[in-house]
């Protein structure tokens, strides 16, 4: 009982917050139609719209809201095949700024952490943190070995917080569930439970040193994209140190040019690299935005913050590969060949048809700037095509989507005129001639098959061990069938003599 006050107690404030950015209907909405009911409610509240544009109350709510609801929001934001391509992309304009806590706070967790006083740990320590977001904050330390490092601390009593509304959303989900048809088909409460995993992931950040460690480990070869390194003796669950970043923010455009740094070659990099991250190794940085990335040194793309971070498995590469090189290549044919040979698209649909929506995808961004793309129609595009050929949403893609279209703003912030297909060209082309081509299939074959021929040894013997464990079996259920035949014959012989022994006895008798 206590609960349910608790939950609807929540939930009214979070009602009202909505409301007052009249961002109320934006919010049901992603879960379903507009309820009738509240359909007049559109018409107060006008005063909030930001620069005429009505989507944007939603966001500004959810930064209203705090760090748990910019954290959810953010999460959402990976999901547009529930939420929608433009909502979904108007999510990521999400702020992760909020106020800092104090910093005796930060010094108690890490003490507490890791074990130590912040004097052992730490020759100089800045009491005020470079950065706040809504789960941690960062300081700027120097170590007794004279290292540079970068703390992150998490915010105390997050988890608690994003516990108590995660637990509201799901009662409140369950509810529309209960009493929705088209609730039910969406299952929010699915929706829910998916955010609160990847949210529970970004709360550990030992998770996230790892991410960081194996990013770097995987672009060690790239010249012109790095990853800092973790200090792992001064990393727990609630703390995170990694060696300090000598760059400029991308945010700062005019500081980057002053340091004669180029921007044009800033973007073909931070594009080049990501690709190279999705397509090599099925592992890359799944969160792009300005705040994240540092122009360093020789025009090197230097990023940060690994809690969220992006996996996709080998056959989804040699898709996705197939389907980026169509797209720059004009080869519509090949890209509805990936579909249909990935099983995105239905066998029982027109092959010819899907091409040909998929042409009408292509054309109008072939060899067009950047400027003149809009990632969302696109998108909108691609999902409408999803929805009429029956294809099914393929989650791990997802993220990698919603990376693209971040990385594709930050790379028009620095050059106005790339684009990002010909940015592409050279990672895609590359990994292709690797991996797609009848060469590369070829020794694919030839790696699969000496593979083979070297565990044939093994496998003969595992061969033979079966026979002698089917020769045993077959042994085995001979002798019980011969003996469950004695069995039968004696239960038989038994009753027959009975039977004579009856028939004896009453003539006997008579």
């Amino acid at each position: 009982m206590f609960k349910w006050a608790r939950h609807i107690s929540r939930i009214i404030k979070v009602g009202y917050t909505l409301s007052k950015h009249d961002a109320l209907i934006d919010m049901l909405e992603l879960f379903g139609d507009r309820p009738k009911a509240l359909s007049q409610l559109s018409k107060f509240n006008r005063k909030h719209d930001v620069n005429g544009k009505p989507e944007t109350r939603l966001v500004i709510a959810l930064q209203d809201l705090g760090p748990s609801f910019i954290k959810i929001g953010q999460a959402l934001a990976t999901r547009p095949d529930i939420i929608g391509p433009e909502v979904a992309l108007d999510l990521l304009k999400l702020q992760d700024n909020v106020p800092p806590f104090p910093e005796s706070q930060a010094r108690d967790i890490i003490e507490d952490d890791l074990g130590a006083s912040i004097e052992e740990l730490f020759d100089e320590f800045e009491k005020t943190p470079i950065a706040a977001a809504s789960i941690a904050q960062v300081h700027m330390a120097k170590t007794p070995e004279g290292n540079k490092v970068a703390v992150k601390v998490l915010r105390p009593g997050i988890a608690k917080a994003f516990g108590r509304d995660l637990e509201a959303f799901r009662w409140l989900a369950g509810i529309f569930e209960f009493f929705s048809s088209e609730a039910r088909r969406l299952r929010p409460t699915k929706v829910v439970d998916t955010i609160a995993e990847v949210i529970a992931l970004e709360m550990d950040l030992r998770i996230e040193a790892a991410a960081a460690a194996e990013l770097k480990h995987n672009t060690k070869d790239n010249p012109y994209y790095d990853v800092p390194s973790v200090d792992w003796d001064r990393t727990s669950r609630q703390v995170l140190t990694t060696n300090w970043v000598d760059g400029i923010s991308f945010k700062k455009l005019d500081e980057i040019k002053k340091a004669g740094l180029d921007p044009n070659k800033l973007a073909e990099n931070l594009v080049q690299g990501f690709l190279g991250q999705a397509l090599n190794d099925g592992f890359f940085h799944a969160d792009l935005h300005q705040g994240n990335l540092f122009a360093c040194k020789g025009n090197k793309v230097t990023a940060i913050d690994f809690g969220i971070m992006g996996r996709i498995d080998l056959k989804t590469r040699k898709g996705l590969a197939d389907i980026l090189y169509g797209f720059a290549h004009q080869d519509y044919d090949r890209i509805a060949k990936a579909h249909f040979d990935l099983g995105y698209v239905p066998a029982d649909q027109d092959y010819t048809k899907f091409k040909q929506a998929i042409r009408a995808i292509g054309e109008p961004v072939v060899g067009k700037p950047l400027r003149e793309i809009s990632a969302g129609r696109l998108l909108g595009q691609l999902f409408e095509t999803t929805a009429t050929f029956n294809m099914h949403t393929q989650p791990q893609l997802i993220l990698l989507q919603k990376t693209m279209v971040t990385a594709e703003g930050v790379a028009l912030n620095l050059n106005p005129d790339i684009n990002m297909w010909e940015a592409s060209r050279p990672v895609i082309e590359k990994w292709v001639s690797e991996n797609l081509s009848p060469i590369a299939i070829l020794k694919e074959g030839a790696k699969t098959t000496f593979e083979t021929l070297a565990r044939l040894p093994q496998i003969i013997e595992d061969v033979e061990q079966v026979i002698h464990q089917m020769r045993e079996m077959q042994s085995k259920s001979a002798r019980r069938r011969s003996s469950l035949k004695l069995f039968m014959y004696g239960i038989v012989g038994g009753l027959l003599g009975s039977a004579i022994g009856y028939s004896l006895y009453m003539l006997l008798i008579n």
